[in-house]
């Protein structure tokens, strides 16, 4: 029979809505039964393709005596951590004053009836394995150190929560130029000379980190910043992490040279790598950087979009085994092969090209892999004759959630993509408006929602903050008003909901959640949020700028002790520091003007009615021209 889970909307928690647990969603409901019946909660926070989430699932909240326990002794909270970041982030920081170490999913946290935190791991096996206590042990454990000692526990859950608060900042660091210096000194220390990217196995692909250092190149001419950079997205599109056959990017790569992809894919990471793969392309004009930015953008049209909208992720499984849609058996392909009529040599050279052996590379499959990132057309041919074997295997399971932050983080590589391939213009144009129209109505922004379903989950910072950023570009596109218009009003909402005199709340709920400007899983919104303000400064109003700079100001400190993992935000202050050039001119001549192959980076489009083409920077004036391409040169000069 199922749970109360099965009135949610969340795909994830409709995962769970047969369980034998007597699962709640988050609500008063749960907390009321937990405080009258004296009973710890156990939350359980994950997402719908998350692997390990499932794992648990199978080995821990389907056995019938696991479920039991719980009933009896707690009340059992799931959380999809989509759908509520707020929640997440609160009880990540919880795992990692207890743990001392970053958490994950699933993650599992235990509470006092008055919501206390007393114990946070991330998958916690049945029986005892990996170092870790069972289940059933553990939540037994629990409960006789609850009842034996009720206040101690109580007492140690108020202190956990002090420490999980964050510390004011301590005075504030006034940055200059060789903050790009600096930079480009610490990514070195961190970045793989073999393999490329930042960092040892699992990795990432940083790509607010890579972004910045595009953004140092382009300012200081820095050869090794451009070196890490071309050279870890070349890394990353030789396959494994990046899906040859039906184009994007998996998430991370469980060892260190990208080859073995955890392969649950995420809208955020190929908006991202689609923005980095173009500006990769606008610096070096290699055509194939452009290519794999195209393929990214035609997976997530072709795989991950309805009615213009974006779903947030693909699982990592499918018919329950991990990996079993994207590999091959090494005698299904020559098989294929054979059948489309390759010959015996094209044969041997596909099977070399892309690391395909008898023994595999995976668990007895092969998961494709370029020797190098460039394929002959052979190989490419090769592809879409694999293509046609996946089209007969079930396709992993995908979360259409609608997530704001994410869909805006697509309609800006769009629109950054229109500008050299016009084939693209539609598609961000008309994402744009499903977007605005599903989760701004009455301008009143929310979070998430099915594809088919209204939205119910207010927004949060991240939501204000990628949704004016891509209105901004938006706006450097078109030049339509409305987009710099609307961008405005998003700021101004933000800034009275979220700012208090530099600091910024990610929200402002149940939970109050502080922002950081660290990058996470996706860039800092606080960073994309000072993005906005100084783009609004030059465009809109200088009293924008002053909100800008109280928010450095305030997040100075940490941005110092964290500098390549706080990269979006370094990038903002080299911005403030170097200041944008502003092109003004009427409309029908701004949009000819080609800027993105700039090599400074900083330049913004403002339409006037004079028709002559100004450059100023945000206080004046002091060049005019009848022709942008001796604006473009000055600005380069």
């Amino acid at each position: 029979m199922p749970n109360r889970l099965a009135k949610e909307q969340s795909p994830y928690l409709l995962q769970h809505k047969d369980n034998p647990i007597d699962w709640y969603p988050w609500g008063e409901e749960a907390f009321k039964r937990a405080k009258e019946e004296n009973k710890l909660i156990f939350l359980s926070i994950g997402y719908s393709s998350c692997h390990w989430c499932h794992v648990m699932e199978r080995e821990v909240f389907k056995n019938e005596e696991v479920a039991k326990f719980l009933n009896n002794h707690f009340v059992n909270i799931k959380v999809d951590k989509e759908e509520r970041p707020d929640i997440d982030n609160y009880y990540q920081e919880i795992y990692r004053v207890l743990n001392q170490a970053p958490g994950g999913w699933p993650l599992s946290i235990f509470l006092t009836p008055t919501k206390k935190p007393i114990f946070a791991a991330t998958y916690i096996p049945l029986e005892s394995r990996f170092n870790r206590v069972g289940f059933l042990q553990l939540v037994k454990n629990m409960v006789k150190a609850y009842q034996k000692d009720p206040q101690k526990l109580e007492k140690e859950g108020k202190e956990i929560e002090k420490f999980a608060l964050p510390a004011p900042p301590k005075g504030v660091v006034r940055f200059d130029k060789s903050l790009a210096k600096e930079f480009v000194k610490v990514a070195k220390n961190y970045f793989d000379p073999k393999y490329g990217g930042f960092g040892s196995k699992p990795k990432f692909p940083h790509t607010s980190l890579l972004n910045t250092l595009l953004t140092i190149y382009r300012l200081e001419g820095n050869e090794e910043a451009l070196k890490m950079v071309i050279f870890s997205l070349e890394s990353m599109a030789k396959g494994g992490i990046r899906d040859l056959v039906d184009g994007g990017f998996c998430r991370y790569s469980v060892d260190e040279k990208w080859s073995i992809p955890h392969f649950e894919k995420m809208t955020y990471d190929n908006a991202l790598l689609l923005e980095s793969y173009l500006l990769a392309y606008f610096v070096t004009k290699k055509e194939f950087f452009k290519e794999v930015a195209i393929e990214i953008a035609n997976f997530l049209r072709e795989y991950m979009s309805k009615n213009g909208l974006f779903f947030s992720a693909s699982d990592a499984d499918s018919e329950g085994e991990e990996g079993k849609y994207f590999t091959f058996s090494f005698e299904e392909i020559v098989k294929k092969l054979k059948e489309d009529g390759f010959s015996q040599e094209e044969i041997e050279e596909v099977l070399k090209k892309l690391n395909i052996s008898k023994k595999g590379n995976f668990e007895g499959k092969n998961i494709l892999q370029g020797q190098t990132p460039f394929l002959c057309e052979t190989t490419k041919k090769a592809l879409k004759s694999l293509k046609e074997i996946r089209k007969n295997r079930v396709y992993p399971f995908i979360d259409k959630k609608i997530i704001t932050s994410w869909n805006a983080m697509i309609i800006k590589s769009l629109y950054l993509l229109s500008r050299e391939d016009i084939h693209y213009f539609e598609v961000a144009e008309e994402a744009l408006k499903k977007l605005l129209e599903k989760m701004y109505p009455n301008e009143h922004l929310y979070h998430s929602a099915l594809i088919d379903e209204e939205p119910n989950v207010k927004a949060f910072l991240e939501d204000y903050a990628y949704l004016a950023s891509a209105l901004l570009e938006a706006y450097k596109t078109t030049l339509n008003e409305e987009y710099l218009a609307k961008a405005t009003l998003l700021a101004r909402d933000a800034l009275s909901e979220f700012f208090e005199r530099g600091k910024w709340y990610f929200s402002k709920n149940e939970l109050f959640v502080e922002a950081e400007a660290v990058d996470k899983s996706y860039p800092s919104s606080v960073a994309v949020m000072v993005e906005v303000l100084l783009s609004l400064g030059g465009l809109v109003d200088s009293k924008y700028f002053k909100f800008a700079n109280q928010t450095i100001d305030f997040y100075s400190t940490q941005v110092a002790k964290t500098v390549i993992w706080s990269a979006k935000f370094c990038n903002e202050i080299l911005r403030s520091l170097y200041q944008d050039k502003i092109i003004t001119s009427s409309p029908s001549n701004l949009t000819r003007c080609k800027i993105d192959f700039l090599k400074y980076p900083f330049v913004l489009l403002k339409a006037q009615e004079e028709k002559e083409f100004s450059l100023c920077t945000p206080q004046s004036c002091f060049f005019k021209s009848k022709d942008c391409k001796e604006v473009l040169r000055r600005i380069d000069e």
